[in-house]
């Protein structure tokens, strides 16, 4: 009578124990059943409908019996149940309890294949099979936890789950199935009732102000890039990675400010990236949030598309043109920190199951977010599981981990005295170190034809280098140093930069210790520090002038690309994820010529291999990198198994050089490939040959050079030409 009493009061823990046939006393069998408001239940046979028996009511209401006939065998059943009038007919859900405790093999990465709600069926005989879903939810402290949605009018009394002694908490409930909507109600371990969660599986979740969960079909998606994820397991280090980094959101909008569906960003974005020459497209996270401020780095729902946009097959749609169109697609991920929104993982069963339950290890400081505890073996599955969904589910290539460095440090913007030292009393964290190699290790394992890549703005050592070198495993680091070096270089005036050289020149020194992509990202042109353009000094036509050269400088820079959208428009604006791209900033020549240079610097990319050796001393060469007092930088960019190369010329400053001379690798003859000052750029035209002769006297420490016209504020590049 104690689980009985627990089933009527919603905190039943073993529902299997007191609800269903079970055998009695007398050495027979008696169905049980708890349905709140009820005024009758009948029994039928459930492949005849043969009609078994009425039950009998008991106090409290709700509570019916039934002593099974002998003549009836063993099996199962229907309940008839009216309210009044009204009359329903179930299936009831604890005469399964196999395939309720039933679970697919797994490991930590297909962790998603245990819980969350899974659609299964279960055969009754040749004839008869029912379709329903599999709930669990793991909660090792709730005293109880039951399933409530549309199908039982989201009464927590109806469908109690329950647990093995594993944490996870299960129930298969018939009939219910694709696009029902629910939630979990869970209890503490003091029998207090705690806000509704969202599934921390479910693979669709509402917006505001439901946040529902809703149960999802299995994946019949078929998908049409065979040729990508079949293609050869290619060395990616060696090939050319020009990214877009994009907010779906805002990307473009319809003209009442709604935006774009997935369906219409794969009909307008996928061709957009393909005419820029863009090799991969980077998502901003697309991971269900509640709040759209955050741009979905504050993520409830790691395991559902965003449902602003459409439906998850809608989004395998996009990503399936992005690869029939040849375009890589990574996405932003974030496995440092969630937020603390009731329906979410905090406090998700009334203890600590997803969070360091200490706050100067669980609390994030700077983002006013939970921290996971990445010592849980379940929170570590949770993640790698999730990461591996999208690689398999979604064929996502590449997967941009945030805010890796918040994660590697336990004083992570904190002061002395609110962080708590490792066992060695240091300020590394020793879990989410572990963690992330986990984490990479897996994702090399099951999909060599993808990467990850790392926010890492510090000096950790070995940060995109193999865990057996004693690295973190990444494929690669964003150069947070370049970014932040070159952008303080730009910002100044022309007369000052002689005195900052070193800005440009010092990331040569270590350009090559990590796997580096240059990062212009959303983060340079939000919170008050305004668009690229605006950062740069001068009149009108400098600023252009110094966009140009700066992203020009770039490209010829050693070290994968990102640019954030917008920054090819050279938009005036502030990025806000309120409202569209300014497009029409691109009837303005000054603004074509930005998305025009950028366009062709993205092709180049692609087209010559000297650009492409980004990892390795051997693809650069200086020629100068001291002539400070005219702000200009010499290099030369090399292939990797050939003797191509180009010979690249920056100046910063708006003065032109008549004749600026130069040392050269190689005599012979030199074409111009490159001029970011051309009037095709709206660029001021300055006058530069189309080819020059390297036969002029030594210089730089080299036999023979060039003297070139050096525009303002540009850059340009040579290619050496071999005699026939």
């Amino acid at each position: 009578m104690d689980l009985l009493n627990d089933v009527i009061n919603a905190r039943c823990s073993d529902p299997f124990s007191c609800l269903g046939l079970k055998p009695n006393t007398s050495g027979g069998f008696t169905l049980t059943a708890w349905r709140p408001n009820a005024t009758r239940i009948e029994v039928l046979d459930i492949t005849t409908d043969q009609h078994i028996g009425v039950m009998t009511p008991h106090e409290p209401d709700g509570l019916f019996t039934l002593p099974w006939p002998d003549t009836v065998p063993t099996g199962y059943y229907k309940l008839k149940v009216h309210y009044g009038d009204d009359v329903f007919t179930i299936v009831d859900a604890y005469q399964f309890s196999e395939a309720t405790f039933s679970d697919e093999a797994h490991h930590s990465a297909t962790l998603y294949k245990k819980e969350g709600a899974l659609p299964r069926r279960v055969q009754i005989n040749d004839d008869l099979a029912i379709d329903g879903t599999r709930f669990g939810v793991y909660a090792p402290a709730a005293r109880s936890v039951s399933i409530i949605g549309d199908f039982n009018g989201w009464d927590g009394r109806l469908h109690p789950m329950s647990s093995n002694g594993d944490g996870v908490w299960r129930l298969f409930i018939p009939d219910v199935g694709p696009g029902a909507r629910y939630k979990i109600e869970l209890r503490a371990a003091n029998g207090e009732l705690l806000p509704h969660r969202t599934d921390p599986f479910a693979k669709r979740i509402e917006q505001f102000p439901s946040f529902a969960s809703v149960v999802c079909a299995q994946d019949t998606y078929t998908w049409q890039d065979k040729a990508w994820t079949e293609r050869d397991v290619v060395d990616v280090y060696e090939h050319p990675m020009s990214i877009y980094e994009v907010h779906l959101g805002s990307w473009r909008k319809h003209l009442d400010g709604r935006s774009l569906s997935y369906t219409e960003l794969k009909e307008q974005l996928v061709p957009y990236v393909v005419e820029m020459g863009y090799t991969h497209i980077e998502l901003l996270p697309v991971m269900e949030y509640p709040f759209d401020g955050s741009w979905g780095y504050q993520p409830i729902g790691l395991y559902a598309p965003t449902s602003r946009f459409g439906t998850a097959d809608e989004f395998r749609a996009l990503v399936d043109a992005f690869h029939q169109a040849g375009i890589g697609v990574i996405m932003d991920w974030v496995p440092a920190h969630f937020p603390t929104d009731s329906h979410g993982l905090a406090d998700f069963d009334g203890s600590k199951q997803y969070e360091y339950s200490d706050p100067k290890k669980g609390w994030h400081t700077e983002w006013n977010s939970l921290i996971y505890d990445f010592g849980k073996e379940h929170v570590v599955d949770y993640l790698i599981s999730n990461a591996n969904y999208w690689l398999s589910e979604f064929h996502i290539d590449g997967l941009r981990v945030d805010a890796v460095a918040s994660m590697l440090y336990l004083d992570y913007s904190r002061e002395e005295g609110e962080w708590i030292p490792n066992v060695d009393g240091g300020n590394h964290n020793y879990e989410a170190i572990s963690f992330i190699r986990r984490l990479n290790e897996t994702i090399y394992l099951n999909h060599p034809r993808c990467f990850t890549v790392a926010e890492e703005s510090t000096a950790f050592p070995g940060v995109s280098k193999p865990t057996y070198m004693n690295g973190l495993g990444f494929g690669f680091k964003w150069n947070m140093g370049w970014m932040n070096d070159s952008l303080a270089y730009i910002n100044k005036d022309p007369i000052y930069r002689q005195y900052h050289q070193g800005s440009l020149s010092f990331s040569m020194v270590y350009a090559f210790d990590e796997q580096f992509i240059l990062p212009i990202s959303h983060d340079e042109v939000v919170h008050g520090k305004g668009s690229m353009i605006a950062k740069m000094p001068g009149d009108a036509w400098q600023k252009f002038a110094n966009l140009r050269a700066f992203t020009s400088y770039m490209y010829f820079h050693p070290g994968k690309k990102l640019n954030f959208m917008g920054n090819e428009l050279a938009q005036g604006q502030e990025w806000s994820h309120e409202r569209s791209l300014d497009w029409h900033l691109l009837d303005v020549d000054y603004h074509a010529g930005q998305q025009q240079v950028t366009k062709t610097l993205n092709h180049l990319y692609q087209q010559q291999a000297a650009m492409q050796l980004d990892h390795s001393y051997q693809g650069f060469e200086w020629i100068s990198y001291d002539d400070a007092s005219n702000s200009t930088l010499a290099f030369v960019r090399k292939a990797k198994q050939s003797e191509e190369h180009l010979v690249v010329l920056v100046n910063f400053t708006p003065t032109p050089h008549e004749h600026y001379r130069i040392g050269t690798p190689q005599a012979g003859r030199y074409e111009l490939l490159f001029n970011s000052d051309a009037a095709q750029y709206c660029g001021s035209g300055y006058q530069v040959p189309t080819e020059v002769i390297a036969d002029g006297p030594a210089s730089h420490g080299r036999e023979q050079s060039i003297g070139v016209p050096l525009p303002p504020l540009s850059v340009i590049a040579l290619k050496w030409c071999p005699q026939s």
